[in-house]
């Protein structure tokens, strides 16, 4: 038998081949929701804007080669919108698009597409802003655009988002959701919730620490990040794990320092009581430990540059 670390490796190698054919194999796969279903991925057309929706393609899928001086962890952003955003119930772009201009209350105010997409760069990227007008945002709001082309405006399309899991049946539990991870996560994501990059090329995520997201994205929140790990993981096999186990890791591997929220006051507690919500962990004393205490500044590799 090859020893773990080899078969591991022949198992990144093919993912991370099986992911880079994503985009062409998405409509076969059914990865739309019913009542919508996105173009195909190879029909992206030979023109000019093509080239603009190939690019948003190319940032999207390695988001670090291509938009790099916005990136400050090894993340791409088809590590939460999987299937190179096509599928349902992971936040797909088609359902996005139709949906902005709109109020967030995240920062109290009507959001443009482009103001959203910057936001990624800053929160779950844990890096730096694009202009509106940058080429990076430009070729996104293409992708997204041509994903979505035939969709109707201003509707909630099903599958949008993530699918928000009724409350737990018990309280989350840091214990109970090590349990789980150690059952069903580490093979991809590592003991230590560092992930996995085979040859520079991130295959799994890091779930916590420097390379991670920050405290301000939206997977620090326990709710959403119950809601994705319910439907999409463990990878190919979603909507296996049961709601309470789905809560419990999601607790987990967000009861883990990170890096720190970019809005951050030089205050934890005042940083929590102005942009978190009484169910964030941010902030919150977990083993001995205020979450937000240990973060490192946000920015990542960035903050070298």
């Amino acid at each position: 038998m090859q020893p773990l670390f080899l078969r591991l490796l022949r198992g990144s190698l093919a993912i991370a081949a099986f992911g880079a054919a994503l985009p062409a194999l998405a409509q076969t796969m059914g990865a739309a929701a019913p009542g919508f279903t996105p173009p195909d991925a190879r029909a992206i057309p030979d023109s000019e804007f093509g080239k603009a929706v190939r690019k948003g393609q190319d940032i999207f899928l390695k988001t670090g080669k291509y938009a790099g001086r916005y990136v400050g962890n090894n993340m791409n952003c088809a590590s939460c919108h999987m299937d190179a955003g096509r599928r349902s119930d992971a936040s797909p772009l088609w359902a996005a698009y139709v949906l902005y201009p709109a109020y967030r209350a995240k920062n109290g105010h009507v959001n443009t597409l482009a103001e959203r997409l910057q936001g990624c760069f800053q929160y779950s990227m844990n890096g730096a802003k694009p202009a509106a007008g940058d080429e990076t945002i430009v070729a996104l709001e293409a992708y997204m655009f041509w994903m979505a082309q035939g969709a109707p405006t201003g509707v909630k399309l099903e599958g949008q988002g993530f699918k928000r899991l009724p409350p737990a049946a018990r309280k989350a539990d840091y214990t109970r959701g090590q349990q789980v991870f150690q059952k069903n996560c580490i093979l991809c994501h590592g003991a230590d919730g560092q992930g996995q990059s085979v040859q520079g090329h991130m295959v799994f995520p890091a779930l916590w620490g420097d390379d991670s997201y920050n405290w301000g994205a939206g997977m620090h929140s326990v709710s959403t990040a119950a809601a994705f790990i319910k439907a999409n993981m463990p990878l190919g096999k979603g909507n296996t794990l049961t709601d309470q186990e789905a809560w419990d890791v999601a607790y987990f591997m967000n009861a883990h320092e990170r890096p720190q929220d970019p809005r951050f006051d030089g205050s934890v507690e005042e940083t929590r009581k102005q942009f978190h919500d009484a169910s964030d962990l941010y902030g919150q004393t977990i083993d001995g430990k205020v979450l937000g205490s240990g973060s490192t500044p946000p920015g990542g590799s960035l903050r070298a540059k």
